[in-house]
């Protein structure tokens, strides 16, 4: 939640102490080819720094940075349709089979972790098996899971096969793999026994045998979390050298595959624990890369103002959208929400909420514009735009029986009509924009408060429990086609996938919050749009458009959410000390969150400044 600009709010308000000590300062040294220099940062996933963590990646608070000190196989790119697009990491290429069936890895000739050891295909194998333990993407032990692998096998010292179980395929299985973090045999294989692959290979099975295996699998991952390596062994630019409560800082690891292109010498990452501290750390120009956060207008004009400064952006595969609760009246009826979708001006909210993090959707489609002109370019046009218009909004509640009195509006019994919204303490764009949804509804005779819940884990505790009326939601979370869609008709609307089967739940059970009808009409035709959604589970990309403009219609005509803003992926950069941050969009689509800088470090892209 970082990534959207508000989470770091929900964390404490202690104050960073001073810098450690060592004497580095922010000053480039040497040329862009190997030269030197501190390159100073934040871990935006991570605010608060634990000095006595471990440098594991698996440990919450552990002392691992990814891009910088702990690598992955590939590191996965937001591609509009290709889920499973990425740029080198320890691996330098791959194939994947034409039928999704397998990925072929070939490793980087060269790497080596920080201790001169080589990386070979068994450190790829143990950290695959350490994946297993963790329940990762592809690695999963659970029966059924769809893109789960069902092999590995070492090919030679450089290359290694995965395969996929074919009894539940997923289009994004290679994203999946190429995301695992590789970690040092020789460092971490005592947490897994001996007989590791024979457990896991029983954990495939059937019967009582199996679930026990799978259960002496999954416990693994306590003693994975836990884990404390005696140092950083690093197969990334940089490794581990220190860490306070105030910074930790990172050294150029000289065995590193492409070290001659890395160009800082040092990487300094400072602990924040509040929104307030990040810009602090922005307006005095202190910081070479930060992820977007949230700042009043005057805060980020002085951010923009900094000497070096520069504000980048990119695509980013998440909307949020105003979700409604359909087991309530009077949002049970289309009607009502088509009203409120006239109601509001998301141009509006946009401006008030999001305007450097995100533009205000066009319309509800249940995909991120940007995404949708890529999968849905004909049926886009055609699309309701639900323009903010008084009118078509007071023709839509008279159509769902609601009536005007002394200019309010009231239930069809005549009760008194309050649309209540809901959003978790700290969320500074989330909350702006209910308060101005607010008062937008108030002005049109629609009444209308906002309450804040303690937390965002609290939040969606009650979301699920369905005990609000309408709150804020996460949609269009691409680039794989089911990702985006079973947002909407997924679990929270009453349809499960499990093993390729789906099954809808009732409103209230089974995590359906959301209370939508199994069926909808749209143009004339009656679908299941959880059906529908759980085939693009295994739909290639060609097969997946028809759905995905059906399931676009459907969200459009029936309204389950009103989708407000699209995020922008927006960074803060500082070209005072270093040059060369991408502008190229796509090398800003990393992952769900933000693209870790050292990644554009470790492929040479950042020069020091001469």
């Amino acid at each position: 939640m970082k990534r959207l600009a508000a989470v770091v709010a929900l964390l404490g308000l202690a104050t960073a102490t001073a810098a450690c000590s060592g004497g580095s300062t922010n000053k480039s040294g040497g040329s862009g080819g190997g030269g030197g220099g501190l390159f100073t940062t934040i871990d935006v996933n991570r605010p608060g720094l634990e000095a006595t963590a471990p440098a594991n990646p698996y440990n919450p608070k552990g002392n691992s940075f990814p891009g910088y000190s702990s690598m992955k196989l590939g590191w996965v790119v937001n591609h509009l349709t290709d889920p499973n697009k990425a740029l080198p990491g320890i691996a330098a290429s791959w194939e994947i089979a034409e039928d999704n069936s397998a990925i072929t890895l070939k490793l980087q000739p060269n790497a080596k972790w920080s201790d001169g050891k080589p990386v070979t295909a068994e450190d790829v194998k143990m950290s695959i098996g350490i994946a297993y333990t963790q329940g990762s993407t592809a690695f999963s032990v659970t029966p059924g899971a769809a893109g789960a692998a069902a092999e590995v096998t070492v090919v030679d010292p450089q290359t290694v096969k995965i395969t996929q179980d074919m009894a539940s395929p997923s289009p994004k299985f290679a994203r999946g793999v190429l995301d695992t973090t590789v970690l040092p045999a020789h460092v971490w294989s005592s947490v897994l026994p001996a007989d590791f692959w024979d457990k896991l290979k029983a954990a495939r099975g059937d019967g009582a045998d199996a679930e026990k295996a799978r259960e002496e699998v999954t416990a693994l991952g306590e003693k994975v979390i836990a884990f404390a390596p005696p140092k950083d062994v690093s197969a990334g630019p940089f490794v581990l050298e220190r860490v306070n409560p105030s910074e930790a800082l990172l050294v150029k690891n000289k065995h590193f595959f492409n070290a001659a292109n890395v160009a800082p010498a040092q990487v300094k990452f400072l602990n924040y624990t509040g929104n307030e501290q990040i810009w602090t750390y922005l307006t005095s120009g202190k910081l070479d890369h930060a992820g977007f956060t949230a700042a009043p207008t005057d805060v980020m004009n002085r951010i923009k103002a900094a000497s070096g400064n520069e504000v980048i952006k990119g695509f980013s595969p998440v909307a949020v959208g105003l979700a409604f609760n359909q087991s309530k009246k009077p949002y049970d009826n289309v009607h009502v929400r088509r009203g409120l979708a006239h109601l509001i001006d998301r141009e509006q909210v946009t401006k008030v909420a999001s305007p450097e993090g995100g533009t205000a959707a066009v319309t509800t489609s249940g995909i991120h514009q940007k995404a949708a002109q890529a999968w849905i370019p004909d049926t886009l046009p055609k699309l309701e735009p639900y323009t903010a218009d008084v009118a078509k909004a007071e023709e839509e509640f008279k159509q769902a029986g609601l009536t005007k009195k002394d200019g309010k509006w009231t239930l069809a019994d005549g009760t008194p009509w309050k649309v209540s919204m809901h959003a978790p303490a700290g969320f500074s764009d989330w909350l702006s924009a209910q308060e101005n949804i607010k008062s937008q509804l108030v002005k049109a005779g629609v009444d209308a408060e906002v309450v804040t819940t303690a937390d965002y884990p609290l939040y969606l505790e009650e979301l699920a429990a369905g005990k609000y009326d309408a709150g804020f939601w996460l949609m269009a979370l691409g680039p794989a086609p089911y990702d985006i869609f079973q947002r909407l008709y997924g679990a929270s609307n009453g349809w499960t996938n499990v093993a390729g089967k789906v099954k809808h739940s009732d409103a209230g059970k089974a995590g359906n919050w959301m209370g939508g009808p199994e069926e909808i009409e749209v143009d004339g035709t009656k679908i299941n749009p959880g059906e529908l959604t759980g085939k693009l589970n295994s739909a290639k990309e060609e097969e997946a458009k028809p759905i995905m403009a059906q399931l676009a219609q459907a969200a459009n005509q029936d309204l389950p959410v009103i989708q407000l803003w699209d995020y922008v992926n927006t960074q803060f950069v500082n070209n005072s000390r270093f040059t060369g941050y991408p502008k190229d969009d796509e090398l800003l689509r990393m992952g769900t969150g933000v693209l870790p800088s050292g990644v554009w470090i470790q492929q040479g892209l950042i020069k020091a400044k001469q």
